[in-house]
């Protein structure tokens, strides 16, 4: 791989894959993953032809294609999937890296998560999307929780994230 990504996101139905593009519109080089990897070949060879994607079959192969600190959101069902998914990429990051949980959680799974994540040295911020499938393309509302610290990093250096409109 020639050129590292400066996004990483996890889960193609259709708020990741409108979020995915709403983010490389606005010039990030982004790796997708989906665990149905016929949905990240489908992308790649449909929305996302000629457009600056990195199509994953592996969470290890798209962690490998993210420039550090690495940042990668998830937007999968909320709940138990949440937990399973953290404990298959915690290990693949390293202390600063951003683990970002796009789904519309409880807040106290939230706030346990957050700790469980600091704990090993990473980042963690709960961030909720609404907007559907419009939103998601062309600017979602985001909510962000987590601790005050990785919200202050993912606000205020865009390199921690880079999505236009996070509060």
């Amino acid at each position: 791989m020639s050129e590292l990504c400066d996004f990483g996101l996890i889960g193609l139905a259709v708020m990741g894959e409108n979020l995915a593009l709403n983010v490389e519109s606005r010039g990030y080089r982004v790796a997708v993953y989906n665990r149905t990897t016929d949905k990240v070949d489908a992308l790649m060879q449909g929305r996302a032809k000629g457009k600056k994607f990195v199509g994953c079959h592996s969470i290890p192969q798209l962690v490998a294609s993210l420039a550090r600190p690495r940042k990668v959101m998830m937007l999968v069902k909320a709940g138990p999937a949440v937990d399973e998914l953290m404990e298959q990429l915690i290990p693949l990051l390293e202390p600063g890296d951003v683990i970002i949980d796009g789904g519309n959680e409880h807040y106290t799974n939230t706030e346990r998560r957050t700790k469980y994540v600091e704990s090993k040295g990473l980042l963690y911020v709960g961030t909720g999307v609404s907007g559907g499938e419009e939103g998601a393309l062309k600017g979602p509302s985001m909510m962000p929780g987590g601790s005050a610290a990785d919200r202050k990093s993912t606000r205020l250096n865009s390199s921690h994230i880079p999505l236009s409109r996070m509060p």
